[in-house]
């Protein structure tokens, strides 16, 4: 089949999604309130609580929620065929991601800006409050400390990435500056940085950076303390210091990547034709397991992803200035993340047939894809991961004109780029939720800033340095991050569901839908993932994963407690007026 048609169709359906399903969502069953307080307003403290330009904040949701989960799900999931994983990305992005992810956000600016955390206890009850607070830490406990090594990881496989990686920083230091203390034009200056950080691509492609062994670090070791300094530092700074302005430079860096893809699909498709090579579906490859449900916990980000929950609640309910842009900033970067999946999609599928160097030869057609895609246990590194898309990708851009060793700096910095938004981003909702943890537990000395966010960031750094100096202990724990984080978008669609329910009439289906369908796929794949730990003597991820499961059953058993409660109540007051 055509990329070209499959690009044209599902570029279509996502804007039509959005001006009708979202707006429905938005207007009709959320009821949007521009006049609404909001908390950027109501506490404003230029750290935290800062209202912001929808703009500038789409780009910093956008590229928090991004990081590398749209590129690498996908990724991977194509080994089941590219049918099922398209289907997946649009509509679980569309009916499900989306009212996840907007959901989350306008219920937490009606709730002063809290997490979803915190807001759990309004709606289900104070008891499972502390329960979603350890599923939230353990999350964020995995990302912050493997995201450090998967950084260092793009560095080692692309080093073109790190001098425009780390230049983006200064830069967007100074657009910060330029914009928030100077009052300079928005768009002139932000076209200047980012045309400032091309350069600096263009730089990296001349001059690439490989990190030394240091006191008998790897460079990963290395990289990942570097990492972590940073995260902190950035993650204490007021967010239009660095991270607003960092983002909204990495949005515009994402338009510039989905333009040379398109162009890419479109020069191809007619330089000869950009066919997909890989099978429509593959119910039984190599080694891997069933695509139910697998499937739904492989692609998170780009479908529904639990951590977007934690961004929407943990830091852009604090930044949105009026309800009215919530659908924009939640509904709309959902959506757009579900784009650029499918373009991932494309470019795995098709791009890789275009060229790919497989033990010396360079292979071509369903002969590429298949030499990438042989087997489950071929696609357990990271390199395997994103070397599929990266390759992909710029097989397309090359057809545009533009050198492929251009092309894979232009990918390589798009990937770190984002890898390092959901590092920092991560680090600061880790912050919050410390702070929001202990203030349960009346330990107030949290409240500090520094001090919650060093107790993130050094628990972190022991669970990455657990297994040597590397700093890829996480490995321990990553198997189980998939379902914890599936888990977490099915448990925060039960919170919405509560939220819709208590509204009165209907209006909970939409969320409560995807709800059950989240939290059926995400315990199945729990349960059959235990099976597999105790097969294999693993007893500290039998353990751990005995654990969340038991505290999904008893939130889930608590969300329909309190659900079915309501029926209780109405009936009861309709009775009294009777």
């Amino acid at each position: 089949m055509s990329s070209l048609i499959i690009m044209i169709l599902t570029l279509i359906g996502y804007v039509l999604m959005y001006k009708f399903y979202g707006k429905f969502i938005g207007n009709k069953i959320f009821k949007i309130n521009p006049d609404a307080k909001v908390p950027s307003k109501e506490f404003e403290d230029g750290i935290d609580y800062v209202p912001t330009k929808k703009e500038i904040i789409f780009g910093h949701h956008f590229t928090s929620i991004a990081g590398t989960g749209p590129i690498v799900g996908p990724a991977v999931a194509i080994i089941w065929g590219w049918m099922p994983a398209l289907i997946w990305v649009f509509v679980g992005s569309v009916v499900m991601g989306a009212v996840h992810d907007f959901g989350s956000l306008i219920i937490s600016m009606r709730n002063q800006g809290k997490s979803i955390s915190e807001y759990t206890a309004k709606y289900i009850s104070s008891k499972t409050r502390l329960l979603f607070f350890i599923i939230v830490f353990l999350e964020l406990w995995i990302v912050i400390a493997i995201f450090g090594m998967v950084i260092a990881i793009i560095f080692d496989l692309y080093p073109s990435s790190v001098i425009p990686v780390w230049s983006q920083v200064i830069i967007a230091i100074v657009l910060g500056y330029m914009i928030n203390k100077r009052g300079a034009n928005v768009t002139l200056w932000t076209i200047g940085a980012v045309a400032l950080m091309y350069a600096t691509v263009l730089l990296g492609s001349y001059f690439p950076f490989s990190m030394p062994e240091i006191l008998g670090l790897p460079a990963t070791g290395t990289w990942t303390i570097i990492l972590l300094i940073y995260a902190f530092i950035a993650s204490v700074l007021p967010v239009t210091v660095l991270l607003q302005p960092r983002d909204f430079i990495n949005a515009y860096q994402l338009i510039v990547a989905m333009v040379l893809m398109v162009l890419g699909v479109v020069f191809a498709s007619f330089q000869g034709g950009l066919e997909i090579v890989a099978p429509v579906i593959q119910q039984t490859p190599p080694e891997a397991p069933s695509m139910w449900p697998f499937l739904f916990i492989t692609i998170a980000c780009g479908a529904i992803s639990g951590f977007h929950s934690l961004v929407s609640s943990g830091t852009s309910a604090k930044q949105v200035s009026s309800e009215k842009d919530a659908l924009f900033v939640g509904f709309g970067s959902m959506l757009t993340e579900g784009i650029l999946a499918t373009m991932v999609i494309i470019a795995v599928a098709a791009g890789i047939g275009l060229g790919y160097v497989h033990e010396g030869r360079t292979l071509t057609g369903v002969e590429a894809w298949t030499a990438h895609y042989s087997s489950w246990s071929a696609l357990q590194g990271l390199g395997s991961k994103l070397g599929a898309f990266v390759t992909g990708a710029a097989n397309m851009i090359e057809t545009v004109g533009i050198p492929k060793e251009w092309a894979l700096a232009v990918m390589g910095v798009f990937v770190a780029s984002f890898a390092g938004t959901t590092l920092d981003t991560a680090t600061r909702i880790q912050r919050y939720i410390t702070t929001e943890l202990f203030s349960i537990m009346k330990v107030k000395r949290f409240a500090n800033i520094y001090l919650s966010t060093t107790f993130a960031v050094v628990t972190a750094a022991i669970l990455a340095f657990s297994a040597g100096a590397s700093g890829a202990g996480a490995l321990m724990l990553w198997p189980l991050f998939g379902a914890v984080n599936q888990t977490l978008a099915a448990l925060a669609l039960v919170v919405i569901t509560l939220y819709l329910r208590e509204q009165g009439g209907s209006k909970w289906i939409y969320a409560g839908l995807p709800a059950i369908f989240m939290a059926a796929m995400t315990l199945w794949a729990s349960i059959l993932i235990e099976i597999t730990f105790i097969k294999e003597g693993n007893w500290l991820l039998v353990t751990t994963n005995s654990i969340i499961i038991v505290i999904v059953v008893v939130i889930i058993y608590e969300g329909a407690k309190k659900f079915f409660s309501f029926k209780i109540i109405n009936k009861l007051n309709t009775q009294r007026h009777d």
